[in-house]
This record gives C-alpha cells, sequence and structure tokens, in this order.
C-alpha cells in the first residue's frame, strides 16, 4: 500500500475540517427526531472518499472554492440518501458495523430521512445557482437507479454476459465517483472538455472500484464483507461470468442451478466459489481492474504534475488496494 488515507488528504485537509462542519450544519433540522436521526448518520460516517475525489479533482483542475465544497456536499447528500433509500430496499439491518436506520427507526422514517436528504441536497444547489453541478449529480442518481434496476431484473434469469455486467457496474457504482470528478472539475473549471475527461477518469476508478468489490465475495482478503454474500444474493459478478462462460454446458447447467435453487445452502454457496477459483475467474476479474486502473491513470497522466495529483494517483490506487 503507497499510501493511507490520512496521507492522501494531507493537501486537502483544511478543506476535509470545513466540509465535516459545513455538512454537519446541513444534515440540522427543526424536527426533532429527523436531527436525532441526522446526528446518529453523521457520526457513522464512512472514510469520505467521495468529498476527497470532489477536492483533490478540483485542486487538479484550478483553485477550489465556495462551489467545490458546495458539490461535495451535494453528492454526500444525495449519496447518503441512496444509502438509506437502499438499506430499505434491500431489508438490511447494518451499514458499516451500526445498525442501519430503517433498522432502528422502520421502514416509513427511512425513506422519509432519505427523502429530506435529497431534497436538501437540491435546494442547496438551486438557492446557490449550482444547476451544473445539480445536473451532474441528478444523473448520477437516475444512472444508479437505473444499474440497480437492471442487475435486479438480470439476476431473475441469471443471463448475464459480461457486456451487460460492465453496464450494470458503470450505472451502479462507476456513476457516482464520475460524477464526483466532474463535480470536482465543474466547480473550479468551464471548460466542457476538461469536465468530461475527469468524468471519464472518475468511470474508470469506478469500474475498478466495482471489480475490486466483487472479488471480496470469493475471500480475496483476510477482511472484507463475508464471502459468498453476491451468490447468495444471485448477483451475477465479473469472476463468476467469466468461469460460466468457460466452461463446458453440463457444468454452466449444475452452476447455475445450484445459484437459482441453494444459494441459502453453505455448501452450494462454497461449491460455486470453487468452480470460480478453478476455472481462473478471480486472476481474469484482476486483469480487467488493472486495465481499469492503467486507464484511468493514463487520463490522470495529461494533467500537471502537482501534490493534488499525486494524492489523486494514491487515492486510485487505495481504492484498488484496499483491504475493505
Amino acid at each position: 500500500m503507497k499510501a493511507d488515507l490520512k496521507q492522501i488528504q494531507v493537501p486537502i485537509a483544511s478543506e476535509m475540517t470545513e466540509f465535516e462542519l459545513k455538512f454537519r450544519g446541513l444534515m440540522k433540522s427543526k424536527v426533532k427526531l429527523l436531527d436525532h436521526i441526522m446526528n446518529y448518520i453523521v457520526k457513522r460516517k464512512g472514510k469520505q472518499m467521495r468529498p476527497m475525489f470532489v477536492f483533490l479533482t478540483a485542486g487538479v483542475c484550478g483553485e477550489i472554492n465556495e462551489s467545490t465544497h458546495r458539490g461535495a456536499a451535494l453528492i454526500e447528500l444525495l449519496h447518503t440518501a441512496t444509502l438509506v433509500h437502499d438499506d430499505v430496499v434491500d431489508d438490511a439491518n447494518y451499514r458499516r458495523g451500526f445498525f442501519s436506520v430503517n433498522a432502528l427507526w422502520k421502514n416509513k422514517i427511512a425513506v422519509l430521512v432519505g427523502d429530506y436528504l435529497l431534497s436538501r441536497g437540491l435546494l442547496l444547489s438551486v438557492d446557490n445557482g449550482d444547476f451544473k453541478l445539480l445536473q451532474i449529480v441528478s444523473n448520477a442518481v437516475k444512472e444508479m437507479s437505473e444499474g440497480e434496476l437492471l442487475q435486479i431484473a438480470k439476476a431473475r434469469k441469471l443471463d448475464i454476459t459480461e457486456e451487460v455486467y460492465y453496464q450494470i457496474i458503470r450505472q451502479k457504482t462507476a456513476s457516482l465517483i464520475a460524477s464526483c470528478c466532474a463535480v470536482g472539475a465543474s466547480s473550479v473549471e468551464g471548460n466542457i472538455e476538461v469536465v468530461s475527461k475527469m468524468q471519464e477518469f472518475g468511470e474508470k476508478v469506478g469500474m475498478a472500484f466495482q471489480i475490486k468489490d466483487d472479488l471480496f465475495d470469493y475471500g480475496e482478503e483476510e477482511i472484507g464483507k463475508p464471502v459468498g454474500i453476491d451468490i447468495k444474493e444471485k448477483k451475477m459478478t465479473l469472476p463468476l461470468i467469466f468461469a460460466l462462460n468457460n466452461t463446458d454446458w453440463l457444468e454452466k447447467r449444475r452452476i447455475i442451478s445450484l445459484i437459482r435453487n441453494k444459494s441459502d445452502d453453505k455448501k452450494a454457496v462454497n461449491q460455486v466459489i470453487t468452480f470460480v477459483k478453478k476455472s481462473g475467474g478471480l486472476e481474469y476479474a484482476k486483469e480487467k481492474m488493472n486495465m481499469f486502473f492503467q486507464e484511468a491513470l493514463a487520463i490522470l497522466n495529461q494533467f500537471p504534475d502537482s501534490q493534488y495529483k499525486t494524492s489523486l494517483e494514491d487515492l486510485v490506487s487505495y481504492t484498488i488496494e484496499r483491504k475493505k
């Protein structure tokens, strides 16, 4: 691991501290219950990688300003809203090791909290005339919803091709990181070409990030999410798609039958994992992950050297070298 998140944050340390305070301010509400829930959400924040992408990209492209701060807050508000709604959709009781909002306050309140966060983000942009930033982020939320729905539709049939898989992860995961980078660039730079270059950079990073996530399902790291979760949820990820495409018809039918009918059975899930490992599915996925990683760096290398660029490179490396 080249750098940890603390080192990566050095050029934007003051921005991140300021962001934290402003974000807490945005989460305040006069409704006591809502304020209580907002405090709970703020205290359980994750690694803050999205705001880091916004600030570092802005630093690479120009001077970080108030619009950059609002862009970072907008993304974090809309992203948090989608997570709260996701936990309702998935019936998930935990988020980052803590109880989810729906587990503590039930679905109805969780849905309304997600709606509140969405409207907070929209108003922040509209009140400040940040229409370009709002367009970028709203588009990402649309893409994420479509990607999730496409994945659900395909999970029923278990007939995902590699091409469709890339479409799902491009929409579901990469679109958000792409929007972070586009927002960062757009907040400091009027040139459409620069903004779309940064958006493409973020998309490549997001693709690599999601493939890395898929590899955790096969116990590729000592820590990370529990093994076999994707298989249990009938999610067709790259290692499995490759393995199924490179086996004979009979074996393919056997594995699909295990996923379709026995995905709750630990023994069946382990059989699928063993099949994927033997078929070279993990090596293939790592190869594709590194391809997206190299493509992202090639785009970033078109920008002049700076401390922001170095940190952004390290952040990209971190996304594919992380252990969870």
